[in-house]
């Protein structure tokens, strides 16, 4: 179906070209799946965005891509249009800054619809309701008319999978489709994505960091590094056994879940005498009623509690609450009652002025690097920003410290003078990760801070983020749905549902003996990094379910 021969991707920046993808040549058969593996800013995204044209003006593509025998390479505007959506579709990284943020998501999957078919607004609205539905979107009915910020992360990424198939493409470029998604819904949609594949006999590429998700869904598997391939081979032989010493590092990197067995029940190092950094007393925050839009209850009776040097995973679904949490733990959400407690300040009743001192001692991370960052500011300037609006440092000294900051997250310093767009999403993750540590915070909130970091990087992160907290003692509240980081950082766990904390406990509490039949759902859910035993696993599942 797809016939990649010798692609080539080169940026113009300063006045030369600077390779992204070198030599690339491989091939996709109908109904199947290619992983494209590889750290961030290896090419990954690049090469696949060159298939259809999606490249900045500043790219050069060299090279053949043929789809059923068409040539690609050299079409005019007009006709990659054309094939765009209804016979190639790309599901994006980042679905906040994919999504027009001036319309809501039934009116984008409806403008995709009509583009392509000869549909009635009605048919169409009917249609893309149904593929909200499809993609287990919550009330899709609802969700027809709301903006992409009224949604959490895996419901825009939710919204933004639906409008990919609504044309039921012949092929899927999947960018890290699952990202934003926690571990139940992920298996969903890897299931949505293998059951497109069997119906339609279309083809996917998958771009992905998650080898959980490559061993539940791929076929063959290119590892990329530098823009180049390294090794190329089926899923069976590249987990098994693989040859290249960087594909080796790369499988030795991801993080196992029940691995970290220890007998103490959580982690040593927590300061449990001190009082809390963050204290949740029956907290309940309320978005308030916008227009039609009634006033809704995303979290009701929280108690949690944060220490000195301590690090709590908050885990639960997409939309479960955790986000809210993690905001209002920072000033940026008011609660409607309870007690919230943030390094030292009651900002239950705090006004902007009241905030004012806990800016300086509390740090998030967010989960959209690509819309936390400002699209006009290099981004050495976005990291020492913090640092020159507290007087803590200007000029050779900010400076200086900018570019200590670049390499605690190990990024290239010369990077201070690019902008946002110009980096992958999991170098601009690092930056929001730099800009967050600026201040070395009491509180740091770690909104999914790992979920656009490939599992090299983010093993070195995790490296990080342990040995930073231990040093400066900082409590973290780190949001994830990713459970097998969590295990590899986390004291202690909270699970959310709806709203509601359901269970807490020492990691191991957890992980390995759970109690609440939501938290049961959750850890069988997650991805096994080996193809046979995720088949095993999924076979299983689908036992259970008939």
């Amino acid at each position: 179906m797809l016939e990649v021969a010798d692609l080539g991707v080169d940026f113009w920046v300063d006045g030369e070209y600077y390779p992204a993808a070198v030599g690339l040549t491989y091939s996709v058969r109908r109904g199947e799946v290619l992983a494209i593996v590889g750290e961030s800013g290896s090419g990954k995204s690049s090469s696949s965005m060159a298939l259809l044209g999606l490249l900045p003006p500043t790219a050069r593509v060299t090279g053949s891509i043929q789809l059923l025998e068409r040539e690609l390479a050299g079409l005019g505007a007009n006709e990659l249009r054309k094939v765009r959506g209804s016979e190639i579709a790309v599901i994006f990284q980042e679905p906040m800054t994919a999504l027009n943020p001036v319309y809501t998501v039934g009116f984008q999957i409806v403008e995709t619809l009509r583009t392509h078919f000869d549909l009635t607004p009605a048919q169409a609205k009917e249609r893309s309701i149904e593929l909200l539905d499809k993609v287990d979107m919550p009330d899709p009915g609802t969700a027809f008319h709301k903006y992409p910020h009224q949604l959490s992360g895996g419901q825009r990424q939710r919204a933004m999978i639906a409008q990919a198939i609504s044309c039921d493409p012949v092929l899927l470029i999947a960018d890290e489709p699952t990202t934003a998604l926690d571990v139940t819904v992920q298996a969903e949609i890897l299931e949505l994505l293998r059951s497109l594949r069997t119906r339609l006999d279309s083809a996917i590429v998958l771009i992905t960091h998650d080898m959980g998700v490559v061993a539940d869904l791929a076929d063959s598997i290119m590892v990329m590094k530098d823009g180049e391939a390294v090794e190329q081979g089926t899923a069976l032989d590249i987990f098994q056994k693989p040859q290249h010493p960087y594909t080796q590092s790369l499988l030795a990197s991801v993080p196992h879940l029940g691995v970290n067995l220890t007998e103490e029940g959580s982690r040593a190092g927590t300061t449990r005498t001190a009082e809390p950094v963050l204290s949740f007393q029956s907290v309940s925050i309320e978005y308030p009623k916008r227009g039609r839009v009634p006033a809704f209850l995303a979290a009701d009776e929280i108690n949690l509690e944060v220490f000195p040097g301590e690090i709590v995973g908050l885990v639960g679904e997409s939309g479960s609450g955790k986000t809210t949490l993690g905001r209002a733990a920072v000033g940026l959400l008011p609660i409607k009652q309870g007690r919230l407690v943030s390094a030292g300040l009651d900002i239950s009743t705090a006004n902007a002025r009241d905030l004012r001192p806990l800016r300086r001692k509390a740090g998030i991370v967010f989960q959209d690097p690509g819309s936390s960052l400002n699209p006009r500011m290099p981004i050495g300037e976005s990291i020492g920003e913090p640092l020159y609006l507290a007087g803590e440092a200007k000029g050779s000294e900010l400076d200086a410290r900018v570019e200590d900051l670049l390499d605690s997250v190990e990024l290239p310093r010369s990077y201070r003078n690019r902008y946002p767009h110009e980096l992958s999403g999991g170098q601009r993750q690092r930056v929001g990760i730099a800009r967050a540590l600026a201040l070395t915070p009491e509180l740091l909130v770690a909104d999914e801070p790992t979920s656009a970091l490939d599992v090299s990087v983010q093993a070195r992160f995790l490296d990080l983020l342990q040995e930073l907290q231990q040093r400066l003692q900082f409590a973290c509240l780190f949001i994830s749905h990713d459970l097998a980081v969590v295990d590899i950082l986390a004291h202690r766990i909270a699970v959310m549902h709806r709203g509601r904390l359901v269970e807490q406990g020492s990691r191991d509490q957890i992980l390995r003996n759970p109690q609440d039949p939501y938290t049961q759902r959750l850890i069988a859910a997650v991805p096994l990094p080996d193809p046979v035993a995720q088949r095993e696993r999924r076979e299983q599942r689908a036992a259970t379910k008939d």
